[in-house]
């Protein structure tokens, strides 16, 4: 039971950032966060699970299937090139190290065990196994980060670094033999959007956030939103996941690397309209930004359970009014699982700190 659905984020201690932005590498200072950064990060994490809530309204909708289509083409894109820009850092030193097993490893063990026991009961499989091996749900993107980060150094070695990035992405679309084992099909499919993070700096963000790139933003959105909503009869969302080979998806061998290609070039120009919008000043939310690990990985539980629960039942959700109730919900249960007291529940599972497992 993989899930299509992408998303994650630094928490407030930051396990998912090497360092803050700004922060000096090299020195390992680290000095004030950018709300930027977490303001982004907030606002994709509302998307996210906004897009989880609209699944299941897609069936009938054109409108809903358009704008799940929009969202998911930049969507997990954007934290990706984020978690890379933020892994610049990581070295392989033992501190790195460290902070890669307590701020991802621990975290997917964790989640892993318990998205297992609990869709044994909201699924009916009972008999459904624990393995660390194939990421259920939302874990996939932790067992992907740990691999990515891994190989950072690699990466910084490499003449052209994306465009190789790039062609290994092609390649695994045209291989169905690849397993399951740590989603392997979807880390190296998301693999270039990583890199490219990787060699991003700080004037880079700048530059999509002048008000030239604003303005721009607006008509490019309302031009992805129509040919969304023209692609939903005519091509499967699933490429948008990046889960499957060409052959997966019924489709003839060559459409895997140009489908990479084509998808590379219009999410990124998605992820820039998005970034574009991001405000750079403290807001209400920019706390929040920095604790979209625990809305990320917590909100799985509702969107699992709300099916089993019944909570899509009543015919009025499937109408325009309905669709704007689900999504707001969405919005209000993913932020409220940012906030300070869920944090004080969950940091031993989100965060752990098993200071006692390592040499000082």
């Amino acid at each position: 039971m993989s899930s299509p659905h992408i998303a994650v984020a630094a928490s407030p201690t930051r396990p998912h950032d090497e360092a803050p932005v700004g922060t000096d590498e090299r020195s390992g200072r680290a000095p004030r966060r950018d709300a930027f950064f977490d303001n982004a990060k907030y606002l994709a994490i509302v998307l996210v699970a906004v897009g989880h809530a609209w699944e299941p309204l897609r069936e009938g909708s054109r409108a809903v299937s358009a704008l799940y289509m929009l969202v998911y083409a930049f969507h997990m894109p954007a934290f990706i090139v984020l978690a890379g820009y933020h892994s610049r850092g990581f070295d392989g030193s033992p501190r790195r190290v460290r902070r890669l097993i307590t701020g991802v490893v621990l975290p997917y063990a964790v989640f892993e065990t318990a998205y297992t026991l609990f869709t044994r009961w909201t699924d009916g499989v009972p008999d459904r196994p624990v393995t660390l091996l194939e990421p259920l749900y939302l874990t996939w993107f932790l067992a992907a980060l740990f691999v990515w980060r891994l190989t950072a150094p690699l990466w910084q070695l490499v003449r052209w670094p994306v465009p190789v990035a790039l062609v290994v992405a092609m390649l695994a679309t045209l291989s169905p033999s690849l397993g399951e084992d740590l989603d392997i099909q979807r880390t190296l499919q998301f693999l270039p959007y990583f890199v490219l993070g990787l060699f991003l700096r700080p004037e880079h963000f700048r530059t999509v956030r002048r008000r030239r790139v604003r303005v721009l933003a607006v008509p490019v959105f309302a031009g992805a939103l129509a040919a969304a909503y023209w692609a939903v009869p005519r091509v499967t969302s699933a490429w948008l996941y990046h889960r499957d080979s060409a052959r997966e998806l019924s489709a003839p061998a060559w459409y895997g690397p140009a489908m990479t290609l084509a998808l590379f070039g219009c999410s990124l120009l998605l992820v820039a309209c998005f970034l574009a919008w991001v405000p750079g000043r403290r807001t209400w939310f920019t706390t929040l930004g920095s604790a979209t690990l625990y809305g990320y990985l917590l909100h799985g539980f509702v969107a699992q359970g709300s099916k089993y629960w019944g909570w899509y039942d009543p015919e009025w959700l499937y109408r325009p009014l309905g669709a704007v109730t689900v999504t707001l919900a969405a919005a209000v249960i993913v932020t409220a699982l940012c906030t300070a007291p869920v944090r004080r529940v969950f940091r031993w599972a989100v965060e752990p700190r098993p200071d006692w497992a390592f040499k000082r």
